[in-house]
């Protein structure tokens, strides 16, 4: 009886190493969010996880991959996978980009510093945002890996040209310019919770504090958060607490046009992506101004609710610009096999923010190199299952729009 018992049954060992036991478990993005909620103060999570007003553009991203259905062939020689790719003229291993996220050592002490080294090590770009807790050198120190810089147009054009003066210093090999980003969308967590730059401490906050003591003192032991990129300039640090959207009202330029495109192109010798196109009209007009990237984008659903899916966008935008623009698909992207259904339909690449960062509350950047490989081994197994060889392969065919 023992013997057959033996047969049947494993008894798993037990894992000592907190973030590995974690880890463990994560079988899904899903799953590393709910850990993430779980580790993280309420109000953190929700800056993370919440969108716009009724957060239906948030839930619409993810949806539209599901309305998408794949079309296998079966019976071809899958034994040998290549998922690398070219974007913006570089070689990556998988078409996959590392989005800007400000704000991200909310998730973690190390924030920008340990997402930047697993994007090296899972040869990936990652992309640093203006807004982030680490600064242009900071994240170039520490990595030698692919990397972009994403800019907004401040008010003070001298402070952006020394950004993109910083970033090219740096050796950063392209930049995003976010254009979806006026004013500030209504973001309705953050607003029931107060949310101001830099965190202000109250009651509510000690007690959540209390309530999650491993963030609390990760967050207490290190270095105070500030936004390391703009330090010395108004409303970058820690001093005077103004809520979000006073400060993005008082700093960024609602004049934004077309020709700060060209005056970008002007300082920056290098690709320039637009994030934050939501039409086929201003595809091509961005394919007009001379851009090398169109990032379809709604921010993930933080800006305007009831925005178009960026994944609906792709092939529309795909047969407009007929290759003279590399199309990067930003937004509800969750599983490998996403990446397969944005290629198929026109995209260059997709990328991802929220992801990488409920893996870092996870597990810090030992989340973010789990959550790379669950995205690179998706991608690998839908490969397979679907009879692609090559990100090459991966063809119209391959995918078909549900009940159309």
């Amino acid at each position: 009886m023992y013997e057959t018992f033996r047969s049947v049954v494993r008894f798993r060992k037990f894992e000592f190493d907190p973030v590995a036991r974690r880890l463990r478990t994560a079988m899904t993005v899903e799953d590393l969010r709910k850990i993430a909620k779980r580790r993280l103060p309420r109000g953190v999570f929700d800056y993370i996880d919440g969108g716009a007003e009724d957060e239906r553009s948030m839930a619409n991203n993810a949806a539209g991959f599901e309305r998408l259905e794949f079309r296998p062939n079966v019976m071809r020689d899958v034994s040998q996978l290549d998922t690398h790719t070219t974007l913006l003229g570089k070689r990556i291993s998988m078409p996959l980009v590392l989005a800007p996220t400000g704000y991200t050592r909310l998730t973690h002490s190390q924030g920008e510093l340990s997402v930047a080294r697993s994007a090296e090590r899972a040869d990936i770009p990652y992309s640093l945002s203006t807004m982030s807790t680490r600064s242009i050198e900071e994240v170039a120190a520490v990595s030698s890996g692919q990397k972009w810089f994403q800019v907004y147009t401040w008010k003070d054009r001298g402070l952006v040209k020394e950004l993109v003066e910083r970033a090219a210093a740096a050796e950063y090999e392209a930049l995003w310019l976010t254009v979806d980003t006026a004013v500030l969308g209504r973001r309705e967590r953050d607003v029931r919770r107060g949310l101001i730059i830099p965190p202000e401490i109250g009651p509510a906050m000690i007690v959540d504090g209390v309530l999650h003591p491993f963030w609390t003192l990760d967050f207490i032991t290190h270095e105070p958060l500030q936004f390391a990129n703009v330090v010395g300039h108004a409303d970058s640090g820690a001093t005077d607490p103004i809520p979000m959207a006073q400060h993005v009202m008082q700093n960024f330029d609602q004049r934004l046009s077309w020709g700060d495109v060209e005056w970008l192109q002007s300082i920056w010798d290098g690709p320039i992506v637009l994030k934050g196109i939501q039409t086929v009209e201003d595809a091509l007009r961005a394919v007009d101004a001379g851009v090398q990237g169109i990032g379809l984008s709604n921010h993930g659903g933080r800006q305007l609710d009831d925005a178009p899916s960026p994944i609906e966008l792709v092939e529309p935008v795909a047969q407009a610009v007929q290759g003279r623009a590399a199309i990067i698909c930003d937004g509800g992207i969750r599983r490998g096999s996403d990446i397969v259904k944005a290629i198929a339909l026109g995209a260059d690449a997709c990328s991802i923010g929220r992801p990488y960062l409920y893996g870092a509350a996870a597990g810090g950047e030992r989340g973010v190199d789990h959550v790379l490989r669950f995205f690179r081994e998706g991608l690998e197994r839908t490969m397979a299952l679907t009879g692609r060889r090559s990100i090459a392969e991966i063809d119209r065919d391959v995918v078909r729009w549900k009940n159309r």
